[in-house]
């Protein structure tokens, strides 16, 4: 059996408690990784690996890094996906008997981490807890640990719809119990996302925090708080109430329409640019972003709650001198809700209470400017706003002006808070100015102007007089310390008292000012709800800020709601779109959706704008419903519940799913989970498949939405023989976005115009592409020989419901059973669908069986 030191074997003991997390373990200086956990590390940090004796016959793996840089490290490690547990020395090396005591005294997860560079301070860093309520409910909790920030919400449908929004909220990590464990792991895997096994779930006595939320979900939020509280070992009481998302209070965007209508994130480069988010986002506090982000992902659903909103809006709106000076003032507020979590978890330092100090210095003027307001609407917020006074007060009274960022440093507590303090300070950079005094008033005071004081270790301070003037000294107060062969040396009571001073006044004055600021910080947490009510408030007014501002800037209107289910958007513009490009160029266009026909079947030619249109058309809803003006002229909009689109064309390459299978489980999720109350948007269903395949799937979602859903529906196709289903369907139009030909060339006109489009233009935009010449040429000619080989008609009796197994096919005339296999074989193609260049090599093939029969 192998023996290793005993120091090993502490080791060994504290990672098998840690088996999932490298174990940074401390020697010295240093944070040391031993065995596997040295060998990946390693090659995950590319630092150098050694090794070390540790008792057995074989060395074994070692790598280290530098306790000062160790952060740095941590955050690569926690980057890729893995957990650290940080060991420390919890004793003095210098009186340990036998081997120092070390425990871990943090573990740092994906979701658990809330500093360094990867932390977006405008955005919330969520973990997550998910548990099933029963087999068709999930419970997910979340959680961000540095705001304190808690919310739980019960989800309906499958798995999929659960991991929907796990993805949609931007989770790093996920805590679940051992039988859900099974089902997620694949799934979430695949997406990057870290799924944490918690065994304990930890009854909290502190109820307060689930007094708002339905009991069926309280066991999730525990288990999330027994993982968090286990693995930061620290203080938690910034932990805010969990907040219940209600469904029916909230607009329900899933992560694929998320990402589909870039609200968050661009599909292109993965940042704010090019999203709603970018376009909005104005605001001056890390805290506004964070809200206004949050904001859009989980818009409104109330009616008066949304007109509250867009209430304070137009009030901003109309006041722009208020408005001016209310953004000024929030400019000089830094993040207090993170700097409150901070405080809670015992990791605030000296720099940080002094920007909570700085920041709330700026509320009283903030709040007087409401107060001042003669909108009700702004003076009942100013109501909310609380100062904060007695917190102000004890950081005015404590924290330096300018203190550095650590507290070792000394210079954190301000001149007069502390009588002791101050006496340290001085002796420390005044002591040799006070013994050049003392020195000048004892000659005064003996007559000898030799005398001097002077320092040696030994001794320390003293008072040397020659032996000649020993006679003029005060031998009273004076007390013999060293006798020379022409002087002695003296110290008396009060150069004995201001000798510790002076040499324990830097050590001892940096102690006890660290004493006193872990006492203020420790003070500072009886503030602590109060702090988070302010910076909800604040954060809040930030976001309405920019709402007026953005609004007033590009010309938004107010929008009005009703209780049906009507839709009017009077000369819509995508405000992304609009924003990029001259605004006097941005052609708009109005969508009217009408009680007894909410259906639009959208054709027209490639790149003409349908997809922009029917995006246009849902970022206005998101936009009215989060309480933004909206671009248009004028917008009457009923209340929608849920946001489902199928735009665009990707594989889900994560999922290992192609695209028209994620097309059609987009598809899916709106069809079973729409309601009459939501917006439906469906671009091109059916184009990774068959032209029969994809027009009999478009065609029946088309019926089963209309039957059986009432959804207002935008459903834009290539397949023209749809634009007749308006026959069948009473409350489905037609509309179509224009282009005209003039000189041999297509113009896109970019205007939604009534009725159905006569043409498709793709071999034109092919040309826009730069394809050759000849080629397009060639296709042109194939495009005729395809339409006439196999023309398309409607039966000339209608059945009473419109089905493709009844079209019917010309019969040509006279051919050959080698002709005719061919002509079936054209008939077959899947034109729409069919690359120019696969058009041309299929020609060419047809061509070569025709020339060989003839042969």
């Amino acid at each position: 059996m192998t023996t290793y030191t005993p120091m090993i074997q502490q080791y060994l003991q504290i990672k098998a408690q840690h088996e999932d997390a490298f174990l940074f373990f401390r020697l010295g200086d240093f944070y040391e990784l031993f065995f596997n956990d040295a060998v990946e590390a390693a090659h995950i940090l590319e630092i150098t690996l050694t090794s070390r004796d540790a008792g057995s016959r074989d060395r074994i793996p070692m790598c280290g890094v530098p306790y000062h840089s160790a952060e740095g490290y941590i955050e690569s490690l926690i980057e890729k996906g893995h957990k650290v547990a940080i060991c420390e020395q919890t004793e003095d090396p210098k009186a340990a008997k036998g081997i120092v005591k070390r425990e871990v005294v943090k573990i740092v997860t994906p979701g658990t981490m809330t500093e360094g560079k990867t932390i977006d301070a405008n955005s919330n860093h969520f973990i997550g807890a998910a548990d099933s309520i029963d087999s068709s409910h999930y419970a997910l909790a979340y959680l961000d640990l540095a705001t304190g920030e808690g919310k739980v919400e019960c989800i309906e449908g499958s798995e999929r719809t659960l991991i929907s929004e796990i993805e949609a909220l931007g989770m790093r990590e996920v805590v679940v119990c051992e039988n859900l464990h099974i089902t997620l792991s694949d799934s979430l895997a695949k997406r990057g996302i870290v799924l944490s096994i918690e065994h304990r779930k930890e009854t909290y006595e502190a109820e307060e925090l689930f007094t708002e939320i339905p009991a069926t979900v309280v066991d999730t939020c525990e288990l999330l708080l027994s993982y968090v509280k286990r693995t930061q070992k620290s203080a938690l009481d910034h932990i805010k109430p969990f907040e219940f998302v209600q469904k029916q209070s909230k607009l329900s965007i899933d992560a694929n329409s998320m990402r589909n209508l870039e609200l968050i994130q661009s599909i292109r480069t993965g940042g704010k640019d090019g999203t709603l988010y970018g376009l909005l986002d104005e605001t001056v506090t890390a805290m506004g972003a964070r809200k206004l982000k949050m904001w859009i992902h989980q818009p409104l659903a109330e009616k008066g709650a949304i007109e509250k909103r867009l209430g304070t809006v137009s009030a901003l709106i109309d006041d722009y001198f208020l408005r001016d000076e209310l953004q000024t003032n929030l400019r000089d507020v830094y993040d207090i809700e993170r700097l409150a979590g901070r405080i809670s978890m015992g990791s605030a330092n000296g720099r940080d209470l002094a920007q909570l100090r700085n920041s709330l210095r700026s509320v009283p003027t903030i709040k007087t400017a409401l107060e001042s307001s003669d909108q009700p609407l702004l003076s009942q917020f100013a109501k909310r706003i609380d100062p904060c006074e007695q917190a102000l007060q004890l950081l005015e009274n404590a924290i330096a002006e300018n203190p550095p960022l650590s507290v070792k440093e000394g210079g954190v507590m301000k001149d007069g808070f502390d009588a002791k303090l101050d006496q340290y300070r001085d002796a420390s950079k005044n002591g040799k100015a006070w013994l050049t005094e003392l020195e000048r008033e004892e000659r005064e005071r003996t007559g000898i102007k030799s005398l001097k004081i002077g320092y040696n270790r030994i001794f320390g301070y003293f008072i040397e007089i020659t032996k000649s003037n020993i006679h003029l000294a005060d031998l009273e107060r004076y007390e013999r310390k060293q006798t020379l062969a022409n002087a002695e040396r003296y110290i008396t009571p009060e150069l004995k008292e201001k000798e510790d001073l002076i040499l324990n006044a830097e050590a001892e004055g940096l102690a006890l000012e660290y004493v006193l600021f872990t006492s203020v910080r420790e003070e500072m947490r009886e503030h602590i709800r109060h702090l988070q009510q302010l910076a909800s408030v604040l954060s809040e007014l930030d976001v309405l800020l920019t709402f007026a501002h953005v609004s007033e800037k590009r010309n938004y209107v107010k929008p009005s709601f009703h209780e049906g289910k009507a839709l009017l958007i009077k000369n819509g513009r995508h405000p992304v779109v609009e924003k990029m490009m001259d605004h006097s160029l941005y052609v708009p266009n109005s969508c009217k959706l009408k009680e007894e026909a909410n259906m639009l079947l959208i054709t027209g030619p490639n790149m003409s704008g349908k997809s922009t249109y029917m995006r246009q058309v849902a970022l206005t809803v998101v936009m009215a419903q989060i309480g933004c003006y909206v671009p248009c002229d004028e917008a009457m909009l009923p209340i929608t519940d849920q946001i489902f689109t199928r735009i665009g064309a990707a594989d889900d390459l994560a999922s290992g799913q192609s695209t028209f299978m994620m097309e059609m489980m987009e598809s899916q999720n709106a069809i079973v989970n729409a309601t009459e109350r939501s917006l439906l948007l469906f671009d091109e269903i059916g184009r990774g498949t068959s032209t029969y395949d994809g027009m009999a799937l478009a065609q029946a979602m088309m019926e089963h939405i209309h039957h059986e859903i009432g959804a207002n529906t935008l459903f834009s196709t290539h397949y023209h023989e749809l634009t007749n289903l308006d026959n069948e369907l009473p409350r489905l139009e037609n509309v179509h976005v224009a282009a005209m030909e003039q000189d041999g060339k297509v113009v896109f006109l970019h205007k939604v115009m009534a009725g159905a489009a006569d043409k498709s233009y793709g071999i034109y935009v092919a040309e826009l592409a730069g394809l050759p010449s000849e080629l397009l040429d060639r296709a042109k000619d194939l495009l005729t020989t395809f339409e006439n080989a196999h023309a398309v008609q409607l039966p000339e009796s209608e059945p009473e419901q419109m089905t493709f197994f009844d079209l019917q096919k010309e019969e040509p005339e006279s051919v050959s059973k080698e002709e005719e296999a061919i002509l079936d074989q054209i008939a077959t193609m899947d034109v729409l669908n069919m690359t120019p260049l696969k058009a041309l090599q299929t020609v060419f093939e047809l061509k070569e069986k025709l020339d060989s029969k003839k042969g």
